[in-house]
Parts: C-alpha cells; sequence; structure tokens
C-alpha cells in the first residue's frame, strides 16, 4: 500500500507541474560529472577524455545534434533549469570562457562546470577538469563578476543564485576497480574521505559567495548496465549501492552540519537515488518498460560500451530507464528533475529545489 501511494505521488507532481516562465535566480552554477556536463569535455584535448560529442547521443536534442551531454537529449540539470525559469543548463564554461563583457561576468547567465569522468577526488579521473578545479574557476567568474559590478552587487547575486552540485559516481567506481572486496574499515574509510573532501569544495563554494546548494544525491549505480554486465547472473552489484548510500548519508549529514554552522546556508538535496529506485520497482506505472538493459550500447545489457556511433540503439527511448552503460534517458530526466523539483521530503530534503529557489530570505 505504500509502495502504491509512493507511485501516485511521484506521478501527480509529474501532472501538476507546471513550465516555467522567467527566471526565478539570478543565475545558476553546476560542477560535478557526466551526469551534469553539457559540453565542457569537448574542449579538452586528449584520447583518454570521455565524450559525448558523436552520435547517437542527441538523437532527441534539437535539430538531432550532439552537445556532449551522455543523454539521447536532455541531462537532469537542463530540466531542473527548466524549472527555474531558463532554456536549459548555462553554457559549458570552457565555451564562454574567452567571451569577454557577456552575461557570465555579469552574474546573470550563470556556468556549468562539470566535466565527465571527473570525481570529487583529484586522482578520480584522467585529463579531465576535476571538481577542485571546478571550483577554481568559478573563482575567475566570481572575481569577474566583481570587476564589472562591484563587490557588494556580486555578493548579492551570487548569494540568491544556486549552485548546484551532482558528483561521487566515479569516485566510487574507482575505489571498486581498485577492490572489488572491500573490507567493512576500507570502506568507511573511503567514504569518511570522500565527504570530507565533498565538504571542503562547498566550504570553499562558500567562502566565493554561495548560499544556495542543490545537491544531487548519488543513485544506485550498481544497478547500471556496465555493473550488471560484470555480474555473473546480471544482477546489482551490491557493494557500489552500499557505497553509495553511504555516501549519500554522509553528505545529508554533513550539509545539515553546515546549515547549522554557516550564515545563510541553504541547502537541498534531490535523491536521485530514490527516483531510481521507483523506477525499478513500479517501472510500467511511471512509464517504463525496460529498466535493465540500456537503449545504445553493445555487449550484455548493452553495458559492455558506449553510446558510440556504431552501437546498437533502441526504438522507443522514452521506455528505457538508461540510455547508455551509465546514464539515464531523457525520459528518465525529465521524471527526475519534477521530483526533485517538487517533490515530496521522499526525493528532496529537507526542502525540495523549488522551496530552495523561492527562498527569499
Amino acid at each position: 500500500m505504500a509502495r502504491r501511494i509512493l507511485v501516485i505521488a511521484l506521478v501527480a507532481v509529474v501532472v501538476c507541474a507546471v513550465g516555467a516562465a522567467a527566471a526565478k535566480v539570478p543565475a545558476l552554477y553546476v560542477f560535478g560529472d557526466s551526469t551534469a556536463d553539457v559540453g565542457n569535455n569537448n574542449y579538452l584535448a586528449g584520447a583518454a577524455v570521455p565524450r559525448a560529442n558523436f552520435p547517437h547521443n542527441g538523437i532527441d536534442f534539437a535539430t538531432s545534434r550532439p552537445t556532449g551531454r551522455f543523454s539521447n537529449g536532455y541531462n537532469g540539470v537542463d530540466f531542473l533549469a527548466l524549472h527555474m525559469g531558463f532554456r536549459r543548463s548555462p553554457p559549458p564554461f570552457l565555451a564562454v570562457a574567452n567571451k569577454t563583457g557577456n552575461q557570465l561576468f555579469r552574474g546573470l547567465q550563470g556556468a556549468n562546470f562539470a566535466s565527465a569522468g571527473s570525481g570529487i577526488l583529484d586522482t578520480t579521473g584522467s585529463s579531465i577538469i576535476p571538481m577542485s578545479m571546478q571550483v577554481e574557476q568559478f573563482a575567475t567568474v566570481q572575481r569577474n563578476i566583481s570587476a564589472h559590478i562591484s563587490k557588494e552587487a556580486a555578493d548579492s547575486v551570487l548569494s540568491r543564485s544556486l549552485f548546484l552540485i551532482s558528483t561521487g559516481g566515479n569516485d566510487i567506481f574507482a575505489f571498486f576497480s581498485r577492490n572489488s572486496t572491500p573490507t567493512a574499515v576500507e570502506k568507511q574509510q573511503f567514504v569518511v574521505n570522500l565527504v570530507a573532501l565533498y565538504t571542503n569544495h562547498v566550504k570553499a563554494l562558500y567562502d566565493l559567495g554561495a548560499r544556495k546548494f542543490a545537491v544531487i544525491d548519488v543513485p544506485p549505480i550498481g544497478c547500471c548496465p556496465y555493473p550488471r554486465s560484470l555480474h555473473p547472473l546480471g544482477a546489482c552489484i551490491d557493494v557500489l549501492n552500499e557505497l553509495a548510500r553511504e555516501l549519500n548519508k554522509g553528505v545529508k549529514d554533513a550539509m545539515h552540519g553546515h546549515s547549522a554552522s554557516f550564515t545563510g546556508f541553504k541547502h537541498s538535496i534531490g535523491s536521485s537515488h530514490a527516483v531510481v529506485q521507483s523506477i525499478m520497482k513500479h517501472p510500467q506505472r511511471l512509464g517504463f518498460k525496460e529498466v535493465t538493459t540500456a537503449c545504445c550500447g553493445s555487449g550484455r545489457f548493452n553495458g559492455g560500451s558506449g553510446c558510440t556511433p556504431n552501437a546498437t540503439m533502441c526504438d522507443k527511448r522514452h521506455e528505457y530507464l538508461f540510455w547508455d552503460l551509465l546514464h539515464p534517458t531523457h525520459a528518465t530526466s525529465k521524471l527526475a528533475a519534477v521530483a526533485i523539483y517538487n517533490g515530496s521530503l521522499r526525493f528532496a530534503a529537507p526542502i525540495n529545489f523549488r522551496q530552495l529557489v523561492e527562498d527569499q530570505h
């Protein structure tokens, strides 16, 4: 009965959601990994850089063009930005960094710093932009805004802007690749260290003027097509899901602590974890038919490789939870954004993203 109520509530949120009008915050600044990247990695050199700027990626984007998003269309950040009154995610920082005098440096647009393959740790990923460098890039933007409109005006704009963070999954995958059977102590040490570094990044952004933090937690990544393809029985890999849950709990507790100790600090944690769990438990009620195999890829569960031009691609993309071996479809991201922006405490806490956006205090 409780599950049925949960599904009805999620569907109701989808039905009741309305399109956004004028932007509800001055700017949106985005940090994280491939769940949030809208094309920064297109500007990085090297064969090792994770990329999605080729077909079949973007097949459902405007003019069916690949943009660097790991999706058939929009990603979750795009849909959340829509709810906030923007057209979609702000542009990749590397696409606008050299264009002086634009809206970015007036604090009236925002930027997306996310880089696919990156993590909380500097050691996660290669040839990408780690979280620490993403924060440094924002520091450059903050200085430019202050130079354009004065320090006081910049502080005011940034305090009302939204800072969205979606990261952590790649750190867990990297840890698992080094040690697939960690002890309880090893898992605890890893998570404690990861949370401490996450906290450092948040504190650095706070010191630069950020006050409203919208965090996306880590989904049950052990159930993605790629991990399933590694399991002899095709099941979810439990240790990955356990580490995701522990990281999410640690970040939740840390953000609560910040709210109590940092003046003006406000936050919401959007649970992509809860959304994906709901879809996996009740796919058909939420409009999905396939929740284990990726729409685009190769091998078992289409989890053996990414969505390349030569990969197999499904026809009914809106019926799939997963677009490729690790990432959600446009349809999944749309549902997740509605639940996180407008939903109950099950999907966003201690307030939802809409309440965070509209908080004027």
